[in-house]
């Protein structure tokens, strides 16, 4: 039951493939996939190897045993399975022997391609009677369980730990824990839904960013951009006036500057203000303008009636 003589067969997700032996799911060997909670994962995982299977061998079965609910065609029709040739087994709550056999005669059926098992408590003995009868057969079998399997043994050659996860790269965390060879140092990151679904909650994000943008003024959006204003001394003060010299002005426009915003600087000449932030509290640049010109313009009118 060597894992270098197994064929491998594509799992649909090149990240996966290049971590595991023979760059695939073995087929004739028991794949162990454990998460937290039976059916929110493991569709999106094992589908595109299904559909790859369906559609090389027409007219054969997938087998699901112990699934958690009942598999919803519209959902599997999207990842491209055909729910015609998909065979449900359930037994009464509680009665594991009998999914554990209804597995094992599903293993060894010529009309199956590909056995699913759900079977959270399933001992590692039946673990090895399902591998003999997946090498046997040359069946692809996945076993279901519960991360709490993970410190028990297990004669599976792949096992696999799911963890959900919601980032912009993928929405299923895949730590490979045992393989042919040494365990994988870090998680794998993998999108896993459906192709339709990815389009539409990329065109819903982006819709959500444009509305937003909209909603807010040019100035916001380009938050690395600072918005700063130069005030040039020598035209706020008349020719001749004699009242206030050059340095004197420039304090002046200065401090009446900090009145708008608290970032000003001189440079040479003239009183530089950053206004970036206070562009929403004066209603605008030309408002904060409008309104610093009148106070300059009050302020020099003073100085020039004394």
């Amino acid at each position: 039951m060597g894992g270098s003589s197994l064929q491998a067969l594509d799992t649909g997700y090149a990240a996966l493939n290049a971590v595991l032996p023979g760059d695939g799911w073995p087929q004739g060997a028991l794949v162990e996939v454990l998460q937290a909670q039976a059916g929110q994962h493991e569709w999106g995982l094992v589908a595109p190897a299904l559909a790859g299977l369906q559609a090389a061998a027409p007219g054969q079965l997938l087998v699901l045993t112990g699934a958690p609910g009942q598999p919803f065609g519209p959902a599997l029709g999207a990842r491209q399975i055909d729910m015609f040739r998909l065979l449900c087994v359930q037994s009464t709550r509680g009665d594991a022997p009998a999914l554990l056999w209804a597995t094992r005669e599903a293993l060894q059926c010529a009309d199956v391609v590909a056995v699913l098992a759900w079977l959270p408590d399933v001992r590692s003995a039946h673990l090895r009677r399902l591998q003999i009868a997946a090498h046997a057969h040359n069946k692809l079998l996945f076993v279901f369980r519960t991360p709490r399997a993970q410190l028990e043994s297990s004669p599976a050659s792949l096992r696999l730990l799911l963890e959900g996860v919601n980032q912009e790269g993928g929405n299923l965390r895949v730590h490979v824990f045992k393989r042919h060879g040494p365990p994988l140092s870090a998680p794998l990151l993998l999108d896993t839904r459906p192709a339709r679904l990815t389009a539409l909650l990329t065109a819903s994000r982006e819709r959500a960013r444009l509305k937003r943008e909209e909603a807010v003024p040019l100035f916001y959006r380009q938050m690395s951009m600072r918005c700063w204003t130069a005030l040039h001394t020598s035209i706020t003060t008349e020719p001749g006036a004699g009242l206030l010299d050059e340095a004197d002005a420039q304090r002046a426009v200065a401090s009446m500057a900090l009145g708008f915003t608290p970032r000003v600087a001189l440079l040479d000449e003239a009183v530089l203000m950053d206004v970036t932030g206070s562009l929403r509290l004066f209603g605008g640049l030309a408002r904060l303008m409008q309104q610093l010109e009148c106070r300059l313009l009050d302020f020099f009118s003073v100085k020039s009636a004394r």
